[in-house]
């Protein structure tokens, strides 16, 4: 079992792989998009950037305080992130952006707090 300093480690390697994500997603959409879902219409782009800067945020933070609680956080709101692309793989020129945001975003609310630092156990007066 990894102890806390490690799953601190853990947790700001997984909020940095997030940042640069988020950071690739950000300033580099059109790439991004070309490269993965060039059916995206180019009117919902704008999304993608949108995207990219909450994860930007999302990750800086755990990265900051790479504690359990900020990553469950952090974790619920990638969950609401997945839930809302179930709708759009219905929709063809949405699909595949719509599977991988949602299928980046269930990974990373799984994994996070899998590897999230867990407060310590404090032995009470007297216990051994």
């Amino acid at each position: 079992m990894a102890g806390y300093d490690q799953r601190r480690l853990l947790t700001r390697l997984l909020a940095g792989a997030g940042a640069a994500w988020g950071l690739a997603l950000l300033v580099r959409s059109d790439r991004v998009v070309g490269a993965l879902c060039p059916e995206l219409p180019r009117s919902r782009r704008w999304a993608v950037k949108l995207l990219g800067a909450r994860l930007v945020v999302q990750h800086a933070v755990v990265l900051a305080v790479p504690e359990a609680r900020t990553v469950r956080i952090g974790s619920a709101v990638d969950l609401l992130h997945a839930a809302s692309m179930v709708p759009l793989t219905h929709s063809a020129p949405h699909r595949r952006a719509a599977v991988i945001s949602g299928a980046v975003a269930a990974g990373y609310a799984v994994l996070a707090p899998a590897v999230a630092p867990r407060p310590e156990h404090r032995q009470e007066p007297g216990r051994r």
